[in-house]
């Protein structure tokens, strides 16, 4: 992966702990990537779960969308996952910065970057998945029949998507996971912590 090595003049570091790895996460805070140039609370909430669950990723083939920082995509693709990291066009330098920062070349092919619109590109991409991980993803409503394309198609027999929320902030998100989700997959709400929740999501029959 050749990642362009400039900052934007606005950037901001900080470390993480998951499983013993120190994952050390640059925002691309001069970049107008918005919301993109955080690490917000569900993403935490998930690396923290998989660490307490002591998740293995070993040969899972695992595709996250709406990667923002990359911290979660990255610690799965450290704890053994071939990981696809999508977002939007505009955020894929700083995913494949990180990415640079905190796996090891011998490991970095199993941790991609690519371009993914909801609800258009994802047809582009191979459904046959293992996992599907979305962190605080769901905050725009008039995004969620979009969303929802996309979860259909990455969502097979064997697939499970674990998508974590601050229910409380993030507009329609209550509504989504509670109405919406379950209408159209299984879903169980497995874990929560505070006014995050994690929901595991799978094919409905």
């Amino acid at each position: 992966m050749s990642v362009d090595s400039k900052l934007p003049t606005h950037f901001e570091e900080k470390n993480y702990q998951f499983y013993g790895h120190n994952i050390k996460i640059t925002m691309f805070k001069g970049a107008s990537l918005g919301v993109s140039s955080f690490v917000w609370a569900p993403g935490m909430v998930l690396c923290r779960y998989f660490e307490a669950e002591k998740f293995d990723f070993t040969g899972k083939k695992v595709i996250e969308l709406g990667s923002g920082t990359g911290i979660v995509g990255i610690l799965v693709a450290l704890l053994g996952g071939d990981v696809i990291m999508t977002d939007r066009p505009n955020v894929m330098k700083q995913i494949e910065y990180n990415i640079v920062a905190n796996i090891p070349s011998s490991s970095r092919h199993r941790a991609q970057t690519r371009a993914l619109d909801w609800g258009i590109d994802q047809d582009k991409f191979p459904a046959d998945v293992d996992v599907v991980l979305g962190t605080d993803i769901v905050y725009s409503p008039t995004q969620f029949p979009n969303l929802l394309k996309t979860l259909h198609h990455f969502c097979q027999e064997k697939t499970t998507i674990y998508l974590c929320s601050d229910v409380k902030y993030r507009e329609g998100s209550v509504k989504f996971h509670d109405e919406i989700v379950p209408e159209q997959f299984n879903s169980e709400l497995i874990h929560k912590i505070g006014t995050n929740r994690i929901f595991k999501v799978t094919k409905k029959n």
